[in-house]
C-alpha cells in the first residue's frame, strides 16, 4: 500500500522518478486500473456538477471519463509508437496503460466539479494536470530524449479525442431533440 501512495502522490506532484518507477513495475497493471477507476467515480460524482442528477448521471460521467482515456490512450500509442517514433522508441503496451492509469491520478479532484460554481473551473484544471501527467508518463514509457516530443504526442492525440468525443455528444444531443 506504501509503494502505491507513494506513487498516486508522485502522479500528483508530476515526479517523473515516479512514473519511470511505474512504468518498470511489471506486476503494477492493477494499480494503475484503480487509478483510472478512482478518477472515473469522481467523473462520475462530477457530473452532478454540470445540471445532471441522479444515478444515471454517476454512471453517464464515469463512462465518459473511462471512453475518453481508452480513446485518448489508444491514439497516444498509436501516434507515440509510428508517426513520431525516435529512434529509441520502445513501446509495451502494459507499460504505456501503467502510467497513463496513473496518470488520470489529478482525475480523483473531478469530484469537486460536483459543485456547480466551480465545475468549469475544476474540469478545466484536472484536464489540464492530467495532461500534464500523461506527458511525463508518455515521455517515460516510450523512451523519448525529448519532453517536447511528449506533448506534440499528448496534443495530437487530445485533439483528435476531443473532436471524436464532441461528434458523439453532437450526434446523441441531436437524437434526443
Amino acid at each position: 500500500m506504501a509503494i502505491f501512495f507513494r506513487r498516486f502522490m508522485g502522479a500528483l506532484a508530476l515526479d517523473a522518478a515516479a512514473f519511470e518507477d511505474i512504468e518498470a513495475d511489471r506486476h503494477g497493471d492493477l494499480q494503475s486500473v484503480a487509478v483510472l477507476l478512482m478518477a472515473c467515480a469522481a467523473g462520475g460524482v462530477g457530473a452532478i456538477g454540470v445540471g445532471a442528477t441522479g444515478l444515471t448521471s454517476f454512471v453517464v460521467g464515469a463512462l465518459m471519463v473511462l471512453t475518453a482515456w481508452l480513446l485518448w490512450v489508444g491514439i497516444i500509442s498509436t501516434v507515440g509508437t509510428t508517426t513520431l517514433a525516435e529512434p529509441d522508441t520502445h513501446s509495451n503496451v502494459h507499460e504505456l496503460l501503467r502510467v497513463l492509469g496513473y496518470a488520470t491520478a489529478p482525475g480523483i479532484f473531478l469530484a469537486l466539479a460536483s459543485m456547480r460554481s466551480v465545475a468549469p473551473l475544476m474540469i478545466a484544471i484536472v484536464c489540464i494536470w492530467i495532461v500534464a501527467a500523461a506527458v511525463l508518463g508518455v515521455r517515460q514509457a516510450l523512451d523519448y530524449r525529448s519532453t517536447a516530443r511528449a506533448v506534440a504526442v499528448c496534443a495530437i492525440a487530445l485533439a483528435v479525442a476531443v473532436g471524436a468525443m464532441a461528434a458523439v455528444a453532437l450526434l446523441f444531443s441531436q437524437n434526443v431533440s
